[in-house]
């Protein structure tokens, strides 16, 4: 892959930023920040606006009225002309135990909504949101990241960030079912005193291009990976963020690469030398991503 040129689109860090979603409508990017309790949204003109929750969200998802936030309590709607919230349905899951993570919306409207295990333990669950109520998918991982269609809407993408493993399985559009799951790509663990500097990282949010290659961000590598739908590594974009979170496209073209990125936690050292961490980035790609399907509440 050639050399990318990285900017940043808005210069407001946030704590944890994932979820960037754009919406074709507005000529904008929501996206959310989850250790500080915030949906945001990013104008073309660079102006940012926030709206406060009383728990983390997750993940959000566009209704074309406004968002459906999947939060530690449960899953709500924004609208976000008057910032009233309303909360469709409560959580599938222990609060106590776990919250919300990455999330997507299939062509058909439906939501899918993975969750994090506090404790990672092996114990987070992806759900389906449909017809007013949560049905559980699959289950048996960490950390549920990376969700993503393939073009022809046959396959489904999802990661466990934890075990560095990116999964796929079939998918039925007319159903919303799921079979056949398989391991789609997995990258080195970490070994024991390794620097972060020879550390590759591991997957975290993804993005499907209209090529059906999967752009996924890896968190503590420093870089995006473009993978082709066999799973074979094709190449590779260099961040100045050590945490990259998830991507997505947008732009009138949607050739602009968005990117979220974290801060929390890291160490103060790596923050020095990193100003951009937990920035939104962005960069130019030459092959189109997807637009954003829009959920049904």
């Amino acid at each position: 892959m050639s050399e990318f040129k990285i900017e940043q689109a808005g210069p407001t860090p946030a704590r944890l930023g994932e979820s960037p979603v754009w919406s074709m409508a507005e000529q904008a990017l929501y996206y959310v920040d989850i250790a500080a309790h915030q949906v945001l949204r990013l104008g073309a003109d660079g102006r940012l606006k926030q709206w406060q929750m009383d728990a983390e969200p997750g993940c959000i998802a566009l209704t074309g009225g406004g968002l459906l936030v999947a939060r530690r309590d449960g899953l709500w709607c924004l609208d976000t002309a008057s910032g009233e919230e309303q909360q469709i349905a409560p959580p599938p899951f222990d609060p106590a135990r776990q919250r919300f993570n990455d999330g997507k919306t299939d062509a058909a409207g439906r939501f899918w909504i993975g969750t994090i295990d506090d404790a990672r333990a092996p114990q987070a669950a992806l759900y389906r949101w449909a017809d007013g109520q949560f049905t559980a998918m699959a289950d048996g991982i960490t950390n549920s990241n990376g969700l993503a269609w393939s073009p022809d809407q046959c396959t489904l993408y999802w990661t466990d960030t934890k075990a560095h493993e990116i999964y796929a399985f079939d998918f039925d559009l007319a159903t919303g079912g799921i079979a056949n799951r398989r391991i789609f790509a997995s990258f080195e663990p970490r070994a024991p005193g390794q620097p972060l500097e020879a550390y590759g990282g591991r997957p975290d949010g993804a993005a499907i291009d209209a090529e059906g290659c999967l752009w996924v961000a890896m968190y503590e590598g420093a870089r995006l990976v473009r993978l082709a739908p066999t799973g074979e590594l094709l190449g590779e974009v260099r961040l100045p963020v050590r945490c990259p979170t998830m991507p997505t496209f947008g732009g009138p073209d949607l050739r602009t690469l968005y990117v979220t990125s974290a801060r929390d936690g890291r160490p103060q050292e790596e923050l020095a030398r990193e100003p951009w961490a937990g920035c939104v980035l962005k960069l130019q790609t030459a092959v189109p991503g997807r637009p954003p399907n829009l959920a049904r509440r």
